[in-house]
């Protein structure tokens, strides 16, 4: 496919996955709200009533009523259910996954200076983390195990921690990071079309049918609802991780996601319970934070601190210029050689002296420090240039050849 029209088939994928995650994510947090909002009702009411909700939104009230099943002759004319909105997320994401990670010779997708995997080995791994994802988490959830809640999700929690590791060894953090995302929106798409929406259809058969509805059967719906509702932080994190390569370009990049994964799901439980959250909830969130924040805050390179890469020898700019020319211009280019680019990504370029001095603490952060640039590591940069650079940057990043 041309260039051109990938990047424009990636800009729309790009936007109806943002669109439909919106959709489906504010679905999930009006209804977990709501839920845990609804009080006794304030007057006699008929039927399986679990409660009621006063709203005022738009100019108007609203009135919610929660029942837990319909009598036979209460089921409405109109039904609205709530299922594209993951249905439409999911699909957009995996069409998006393979034009981003599977398309172009999987340059986002392996670090060739760590992996020789072929592209066709990588992309299977890719996809069938997803199937394995879901098969996991389907077989903890109906083993005895799912009947133990806590027990259930603390060993779901060490499953995605092992993901996280276990990817991160295969793809490049970014990679790795975005396909512990994907399996976890996997399971929450699976989650609403092979356990909640049957469920809800056999509750409404039933009742259509003039038969008591089986409540075991919500019950179970709203256990697995509420799992994708405690999923919806961690999974945002993930597509936003591309962003911030300190996190997915830190030697323990596996332990900072698994933190960060603790942290959102500690973050949604305080949003649904406010002051009646557990302290022990709240601390395990703070704590996870504050180590997320130490394995950041100074990120090593081969063993040696950031602000120690400008020991050793003196490095004047036309030696950083010119690994930045064989390394780095193929993309960040006013016109990149590398077919895979129409425009510098990011419209970094590094054609201008001037430009790369004050791109300098990029570049130490990018391609000295997480390593995560050049991408995948295509152009083949080495650990000798990397420190070549740093030390560049940490003499000053100047432009002429005077010594500090």
């Amino acid at each position: 496919m041309p260039t051109f029209a990938l990047d424009w088939l990636h800009l729309l994928l790009r936007w109806a996955h943002v669109l439909a995650a919106i959709m489906w994510i504010g679905d999930s947090l009006l209804f977990m709200w709501m839920d845990s909002s609804l009080t006794p009702p304030s007057r006699p009411r008929d039927g399986a009533v679990a409660g009621e909700l006063w709203m005022v939104h738009s100019g108007g009230f609203y009135e919610v009523v929660k029942r837990k099943a319909l009598a036979p002759g209460e089921m409405p004319a109109t039904l609205h259910w709530f299922k594209w909105q993951a249905y439409s997320t999911w699909i957009s994401g995996v069409f998006l996954l393979g034009v981003v990670y599977w398309f172009g010779g999987g340059i986002y997708l392996v670090d060739r200076s760590r992996s020789s995997l072929a592209t066709g080995a990588a992309v299977a791994i890719s996809a069938g983390a997803l199937l394995a994802g879901w098969l996991m988490y389907e077989a903890l959830w109906r083993s005895p195990l799912g009947r133990r809640p806590q027990l259930a999700a603390t060993v779901g929690f060490g499953l995605i921690v092992g993901a996280a590791y276990a990817l991160g060894r295969v793809f490049t953090g970014h990679a790795a990071f975005l396909h512990v995302g994907a399996m976890l929106g996997t399971i929450m798409a699976a989650n609403v079309a092979m356990v909640i929406v049957p469920a809800q259809r056999a509750m409404v058969a039933a009742t259509r049918a003039g038969r008591e509805a089986d409540e075991s059967l919500g019950v179970r719906a709203k256990t697995r609802s509420t799992h994708n509702h405690y999923l919806t932080l961690p999974v945002l994190f993930t597509m936003l991780s591309g962003h911030f390569p300190g996190t997915y370009g830190n030697p323990h990049a596996w332990l900072v996601l698994s933190l960060l994964i603790l942290f959102g799901a500690a973050v949604k439980y305080v949003m649904n319970f406010g002051a009646r959250s557990r302290r022990r909830v709240v601390l395990a969130g703070a704590a996870a934070l504050a180590s997320v924040i130490a394995l950041t805050s100074r990120l090593p390179i081969g063993g040696v601190s950031a602000e120690s890469v400008g020991a050793g020898r003196h490095v004047e700019f036309a030696e950083a210029r010119a690994i930045l020319e064989r390394r780095c211009v193929t993309c960040h280019a006013r016109h990149p050689s590398n077919p895979s680019f129409l425009e510098p990504p990011a419209g970094v370029v590094f054609e201008d002296p001037r430009r790369i001095a004050s791109l300098a603490p990029r570049i130490l952060v990018r391609a000295v420090v997480t390593r995560t640039m050049p991408l995948g590591n295509l152009t083949g940069m080495t650990e000798e240039e990397r420190r070549t650079l740093g030390a560049w940057i940490a003499q000053g990043a100047r432009l002429d050849s005077a010594r500090r």
